[in-house]
């Protein structure tokens, strides 16, 4: 008899720890990632070798949660001033954050497509375009997921101007001889399957095509990911803390009765048996 109290007293502590490790866990998913970087090229010109470089200053919230390079240059395709990325996660509220620039930019890539009309800021030159600052953040938080772009100095000639805190998406497409051969896209906005989003501060994609076969390939400046949140409950709490904690109780009542039972003298114990 006792054997049998002692059993079911024992499955009842189970299932009461089993309550506080549900309660425990967390209620909803763990804190979603953050990355970014300053720039990526993947781009063929007609007559060049293909060049693939970056990411350049790349930053994790797992580390490096920060991450930064003097200067980028790549003939006939990219230069830049100083890269800048960062990411990194609040593990106590789930949220992250990331955020990526690039400074002095000369894209001068599209000047070797033959594009028309674009740059001709002072310092820059021709068939280039210019800016001061590129710069992408995202950030997630309970609330949601969200990103933006700021531009500082833009300098597109007669391909036409750009706000400095661009709308999600903003599209300007760039020809040659009255034929598409490059798209940019500005505050490039794209929601992931996962949840997160990736912010490119300017993407630079060229068409290829009839044309566009003088190049193909993709300029991403400034890119940020983010998300989405998760907030981690480190001890159980509401019903299923109570609920543990109430299974505990119920559980420890049969093994008292057990333990003060085998206290009992034998000789008690003899004369309940008569």
């Amino acid at each position: 008899m006792r054997m049998r109290i002692t059993r079911r007293g024992g499955l009842v502590g189970l299932a009461a720890v089993a309550a506080l490790l549900v309660g425990a866990s967390p209620a909803s998913a763990a804190p979603g990632d953050a990355s970014a970087y300053a720039a990526k090229i993947q781009v063929t010109l007609l007559g060049q070798p293909a060049v693939t470089a970056g990411p350049f200053a790349e930053a994790k919230a797992d580390g490096p949660t920060a991450n930064s390079l003097a200067t980028v240059h790549l003939p006939g395709i990219l230069d830049t001033g100083v890269l800048n990325a960062s990411a990194s996660r609040d593990d106590q509220t789930g949220a992250v954050q990331s955020k990526a620039s690039t400074a002095d930019v000369r894209l001068t890539v599209l000047g070797a497509l033959g594009a028309e009309g674009a740059g001709t800021r002072q310092g820059v030159g021709n068939n280039t375009v210019g800016a001061q600052l590129i710069e992408a953040e995202c950030h997630a938080t309970q609330q949601g997921v969200a990103g933006s772009t700021k531009l500082v100095g833009v300098d597109l000639g007669s391909l036409g101007s750009v706000d400095a805190t661009p709308a999600a998406n903003t599209t300007i497409q760039v020809s040659a001889l009255g034929v598409d051969v490059a798209r940019i896209v500005f505050n490039e906005q794209i929601h992931n399957a996962d949840g997160s989003l990736t912010v490119n501060a300017v993407h630079v994609t060229l068409l290829g095509g009839v044309l566009g076969s003088i190049g193909s390939g993709d300029v991403i400046l400034s890119s940020a990911t983010c998300g989405p949140a998760g907030l981690p409950i480190p001890m159980a709490s509401g019903a299923g803390l109570w609920l543990g904690l109430g299974l505990l109780g119920i559980a420890a009542a049969p093994a008292a009765v057990v333990i003060n039972r085998r206290r009992r003298p034998a000789s008690a114990l003899a004369a309940e048996a008569d």
